[in-house]
């Protein structure tokens, strides 16, 4: 492929993983004023993000097993229209458990362009481009956490909440006729591929039983838990406990994605010199380290607004380095099952963010712990996986 063709088709495919993460930012500076509107309390509207977090979890599971059959395309299509009808209604809800419902449903369509997107990488592009790729697409990704809060910040102010899902719904339209016009189909579906429960069972669990699948998807999936973590904590932590507005929420948010685009892209410097494996380690171990002084600081009372930016940012920076590595080599043992295998990476990262997400709400509002110390749990599971599995992977090379 051409240099340029590249280019636009990473940008493509990143905006369609990005719309995913674009949908659960841009909402966050709303907590208070959905509160306020649906008669209700901040914990319990963020009980719509956790929504979202297992609609985007199940969903990928759909969508593996229809990637791998149809084709990457067409399934692509029938997600984006989901997501746009779903954000349309968001408009429309009375109460917060309607907001929870259409949030549910938004996610099963937006999990279509996280799963096509990584599974069109697969196709497109060498395993040993893989991770550069990732990189590159993450680069796209992270414009998210830079823009989303910062942009929902002004449209909350000026307009109000419900403006967001306007915004959204046009992103998702913007999004299907990108995905129409300028996508390759890049797999040619398979007519033999049985969507019947038993046989998706099978080569769900053909995947899973994978030792570098199994090891690395685990790894970034428990990473990603002490991300959402941050994502479902921080408005309660940044406006409710620190006073910060609605705008300035959005500008914090912005920073600190710098943290995890720079690192990602570091990460591409990086891999000139070192093996996707020996910056999984060294990031880990740093990870690990910033989340128990984080936790530390904590439960001592040392923390305050900067001091809780800096351990965010450390951590959001190990994790850029960890996440695209982890998802190539997850990814690398597989041709044939990629669809299904990106499927269950997404799964695992989204349920895992679930669980975290749910488990900050039984948390009260007025403390920083349940943030270092959820990312502490699930780092020291990472780390300890990763000294199980590495046994077993330790001859492989992406």
């Amino acid at each position: 492929m051409a240099k340029s063709k590249n280019f636009y088709l990473i940008l493509i495919l990143g905006s369609l993983a990005a719309l995913g993460p674009f949908s659960i930012d841009m909402y966050l500076p709303g907590f208070d004023a959905i509160a306020k509107d649906l008669h209700t309390t901040v914990p319990k509207v963020s009980l719509s993000l956790s929504g979202f977090f297992i609609g985007i979890s199940l969903g990928q599971l759909l969508y593996g097993p229809l990637l791998d059959k149809f084709g990457r395309k067409k399934p692509l299509y029938i997600g984006l229209i989901i997501y746009i009808l779903a954000s349309l209604g968001c408009l429309a809800v009375k109460d917060i458990n309607q907001l929870i419902v259409l949030r549910f449903v938004q996610a099963i369509g937006s999990c279509a362009t996280a799963v096509a997107s990584v599974a069109m990488v697969r196709d497109l592009f060498a395993v040993k481009e893989s991770p550069k790729v990732f990189a590159s697409l993450l680069l796209v990704i992270a414009v998210s956490p830079m823009l989303a809060p910062t942009a929902g910040g002004y449209l909350i102010a000026g307009f109000g909440w419900q403006y967001v899902f306007v915004f959204l719904a046009l992103m998702g339209v913007l999004l299907l006729a990108a995905a129409y016009f300028f996508l390759p189909e890049s797999f040619k579906p398979d007519p033999h591929y049985s969507l019947k429960p038993a046989p998706m069972a099978k080569k769900f669990l053909s995947v899973l039983v994978e030792p570098q699948f199994y090891t690395y998807a685990l790894i970034t999936s428990l990473s990603f838990a002490g991300l959402f973590t941050y994502v479902s904590a921080s408005p309660m932590i940044f406006m409710t406990l620190y006073g910060v507005s609605k705008t300035g929420y959005g500008w914090i948010f912005a920073l600190l994605s710098v943290s995890f685009i720079g690192a990602s892209q570091v990460n591409s410097l990086i891999l000139r010199w070192h093996s996707s494996k020996k910056v999984i380690n060294w990031a880990l171990m740093a990870q690990g380290f910033f989340s128990f002084l984080f936790l530390i600081a904590a439960l001592n009372n040392l923390l305050n607004l900067y001091s809780t930016i800096a351990f965010i940012a450390l951590f959001l920076a190990c994790l850029g380095l960890i996440n695209p590595n982890a998802a190539a080599l997850s990814l690398a043992p597989f041709t044939k099952n990629a669809g299904s295998a990106s499927a269950l990476m997404g799964a695992l990262q989204m349920g895992l963010g679930a669980l975290a997400s749910v488990a900050v709400s039984f948390f009260p509002e007025d403390s920083v712990l349940p943030m270092p110390l959820i990312m502490s749990v699930a780092v020291f599971l990472a780390l300890l996986i990763l000294l199980n599995g590495r046994k077993i992977v330790l001859a492989r090379t992406i």
